[in-house]
């Protein structure tokens, strides 16, 4: 494998303007595609085989219009200075629903003057607008043509906000400041850690044009498949962070070898040979990670996990192609426009020990008392973690200024919390029943059964379907669709048992119940096949059993500190403001509780964090194994090679990790809660995993395992294939003798 990179670096480094010019007509028409054709996305949460994905199913048959997806948008009305029942109000809700039923596909405006549809207090109502026949992916559009045409009530004072309770299908999380935020942060640790302003611009380009690949195949995959709203800025958080490592370690391994003298072609090889297929690697576990979340059972954990991928690959495929064809064009001006004061030239390969290899030093003589202390450290981190708390993350905790959080505080005030989750009951019946007045007595049994229910404050009146074999109730719970209480009344209202019918629940806090159900039961199916695959990948890199084993272990210790950071963020309150959640409203009370209140996790979040975390955590893994390795086979004593490959690869395991951090910090900006889930964990998890686990407990176990690193029965070595990654040392080829000074070499 190494040989065939290198081959392919020595292509690309020949033939630099081709490969840059390929990726950048790849990046625009791929970017131009998604303007011209756009970039749908989906916000579908269905898990077959569940009883909320049942109950969904027997709701859009027969049912009438309104109760497919998108079909139902409801506009909640508030007067501040009065009842809406007041004659001037009434008015102008009729002129209001009027021109309602007027707007193309609307076939039902209910005026809120309904049971049901108007609050204890007169002044908070609902107007329910059911639509048929439009394109349920455009009901951004299609809500903001109704919101636009209650005109009518707004020039009376009132109030009109839609309740976004069908969350739109394609209102998509936008791109922009966190992106550039996170540009810049990474663009000054470069310029830190390599002094050049060329070499630090050459990671960062590497990494934008794989995000216009990446973003670009999502986009377009959008129009034949379903892509979550969060795909792609998830996948430019980790194309980003990934994309800039991958770049830096392969330039910093080619300046080191131009700073001992080799020629620009011949670094090119070398680099893409060595470094390049760790990145293959570093990058396949990555993919492997989070391939796995196919076996979670969860159609959106399915796809957010190879959608994702996609921006992994294309990280890898522009750090193997491209970047070995920017080293080629540019020769020896990599280290050009050198910077004052912190410009220092490349250290030469086995030169003088740099800080980190006196770390490395130090922790090899005292490798038990390393380990005990960064054991100790990791399991304070850790400990938080057991209270983690997973639930419904409602609309109650987004965005202060926007229309859902307001339609949810408004329709909390005026109904109670459960208006917001509201439990779709639909029970198939044995046998026909006809629409009567009064309702069939096995209807009216179910209503009475689910209403006396406890927990639940109200149902509506229910409807039968067209065809009399299934049956409708709509019930309110008395708790919000995050209160742990609501999934109780959920497993209290299907065990209902009335004879001649089978019930089914649906509704958001239903099908949270039975995603919740569904993770834990592929949990342990999805950890085991990611750290199996994982382990099986570093020993086809390293050839070592143990090395591979332990590397997997050691990946799951950063897991803990992760989260053990996300449970004091958002399970205990610590800072839950400070990241930019907004307390929900009963809870801004006052000024300490408007900084710390608690915030659920949703269930899908830690596994998934799980597989990303993995995956990135294997990187660092596979880059200091790599360097250890090439050290041992040259120098025969394992003390040495670790220090010496700790002091090789500390520093730009550093930068590498403060890129990621600076980029996972600065997309906690996002208003979507799961993108400052994942950025308060990655950032906290790849801080921990480049300083202590890489640093100190990777070193000491090494030093501990001695000879045993290493240790392949030859049976196995017999049975796998030859595409070790360290086999050699590759930092300083056999260089022939030139005339001119290495600064004065240029592309040959």
């Amino acid at each position: 494998m190494a040989s065939l990179l290198g081959r392919l670096g020595g292509w690309c480094a020949r033939h630099g303007l081709i490969v840059l010019a390929l990726w950048i007509v790849a990046a625009v028409a791929l970017t131009a595609g998604t303007v011209v054709f756009g970039r749908p996305t989906s916000n579908d949460v269905s898990i077959p085989g569940t009883d909320a994905q049942r109950a969904h199913e027997l709701m859009r048959d027969g049912f009438g219009p309104g109760f497919d997806p998108g079909g139902t948008v409801q506009l909640v009305l508030y007067d501040k200075d009065g009842p809406l029942t007041d004659e001037p109000d009434k008015a102008a809700i009729e002129r209001t629903l009027t021109a309602l039923r007027a707007v193309p596909h609307v076939v039902e405006a209910q005026t809120p003057f309904r049971m049901g549809g108007i609050a204890a207090n007169l002044r908070i109502g609902v107007i329910m607008v059911r639509m048929e026949g439009h394109d349920p992916s455009k009901l951004v559009d299609n809500t903001k043509k109704l919101s636009d045409a209650a005109e009518a009530a707004r020039a009376v004072g009132i109030e009109v906000v839609p309740a976004d309770a069908s969350t739109p299908a394609d209102k998509e999380i936008k791109t922009g400041p966190s992106e550039i935020i996170g540009v810049i942060c990474a663009l000054l640790v470069l310029l830190l850690a390599f002094g050049t302003l060329v070499a630090a611009l050459i990671p960062i380009f590497a990494a934008l044009i794989s995000i216009g690949v990446g973003l670009g195949v999502i986009g377009l995959l959008g129009h034949a498949l379903d892509v979550p709203k969060q795909a792609p800025i998830m996948a430019t958080m980790i194309g980003l962070g990934v994309g800039i490592d991958y770049a830096l370690f392969l330039l910093s391994r080619h300046r080191r070898l131009l700073a001992a003298g080799v020629p620009v072609d011949q670094a090119v090889r070398t680099t893409v040979a060595g470094s390049g297929g760790a990145v293959v690697f570093a990058g396949g576990t990555v993919i492997i990670a989070l391939s796995a979340l196919l076996l979670a059972g969860f159609p959106l954990m399915r796809t957010l996990g190879w959608i994702t991928g996609i921006s992994v690959v294309c990280a890898v495929l522009t750090s193997i192609t491209l970047v070995p064809a920017l080293l080629g064009l540019l020769g020896h001006r990599v280290n050009a426009l050198r910077l004052p004061f912190i410009g220092r030239r490349a250290r030469p390969a086995h030169g003088p020990a740099s800080g980190w290899a006196a770390l490395g030093l130090w922790v090899t003589k005292r490798p038990w008392a390393v380990l005990a202390g960064s054991v100790a450290v990791l399991a304070a981190l850790s400990a938080p973690a057991l209270g983690l708390k997973l639930g419904a993350l409602d609309d109650g905790y987004g965005d202060r200024d926007s229309p859902a959080r307001r339609s949810y505080e408004l329709l909390e005030v005026g109904f109670g919390p459960g208006i917001n989750g509201p439990l779709v009951v639909v029970a198939e019946l044995n046998q026909k029943v006809e629409n009567t007045d009064p309702a069939a007595p096995i209807v009216q049994v179910l209503a009475q059964r689910v209403e006396h229910t406890e927990g639940v404050a109200h149902v509506a009146e229910p409807l039968l379907n067209e065809n009399g074999r299934s049956v409708m109730i709509q019930a309110v719970t008395d708790y919000a669709p995050s209160d742990p209480k609501a999934l109780d009344v959920v497993r209290a209202v299907r065990a209902i048992d009335v004879p001649g019918a089978s019930v089914h629940v649906g509704g958001e806090v239903a099908g949270m119940a039975d995603a919740t159900q569904r993770i834990s039961e592929r949990t342990p199916l999805v950890i085991a096949v990611v750290v199996m695959l994982s382990a099986m990948l570093l020993l086809l890199a390293f050839r070592a059993p143990l090395v591979a084993i332990k590397a997997a272990l050691m990946n799951l210790v950063s897991l803990g500190a992760a989260f053990g950071a996300l449970a004091m963020v958002f399970s205990f309150g610590l800072g839950s403001g400070l990241v930019g959640m907004d307390a929900p409203a009963d809870a801004s009370t006052g000024f300490i509780n408007m900084y710390f209140f608690s915030v659920p996790i949703d269930s899908y979040v830690p596994l998934m964090l799980f597989a990303v975390l993995f995956g990135l955590s294997m990187d660092y893994e596979v880059f200091l194994l790599t360097a250890v390795r090439q050290a041992y086979l040259r120098t025969g004593d394992n003390r040495q090679a670790v220090a010496e490959g700790l002091g090789s690869t500390g520093r730009v395991i550093t930068s590498a990790a403060l890129i990621m951090v600076a980029v996972f910090v600065a997309f906690i900006a996002y208003p979507d809660p799961l993108v400052k889930v994942f950025g308060v964990g990655l950032a906290v998890a790849i801080a921990v995993d480049a300083t202590i686990i890489r640093g100190f407990l990777v070193p000491a176990t090494m030093v501990l395992l001695g000879r045993w690193n290493w240790w392949c029965p030859k049976w196995l070595d017999r049975l796998l294939p030859p595409m070790s990654i360290a086999e050699h040392d590759d930092d300083v080829p056999e260089v022939p003798e030139v005339g001119a000074k290495p600064e004065a070499v240029g592309r040959t």
